[in-house]
């Protein structure tokens, strides 16, 4: 099976779909899955959050995104964390 990558925005009560808190991305291959959200040390880091999401945990939702709107997520989380505009 090849790599297959897939992108959540993620929203909480302070965030919005059109403004994510952040982004996680779903990696699924030979060996099984993991999740890696995008950290402000703009890091892709290993996240439980979906798999809490998943059974039931409500603090944030997830949306499937696709790749180019994670990249974008991702910009606007590394300006902010900068400090640039």
């Amino acid at each position: 099976m090849p790599t297959r990558i897939t992108y959540y925005a993620i929203v909480d009560d302070l965030s919005s779909r059109d403004e994510p808190a952040g982004v996680l991305r779903r990696i699924e291959h030979d060996d099984g899955e993991r999740h890696e959200a995008f950290t402000r040390s703009l890091e892709w880091q290993r996240s439980a959050s979906l798999y809490s999401y998943e059974r039931g945990n409500r603090d944030a939702e997830f949306y499937e995104v696709s790749e180019d709107e994670a990249n974008r997520i991702v910009e606007r989380i590394r300006r902010t964390v900068t400090g640039q505009s």
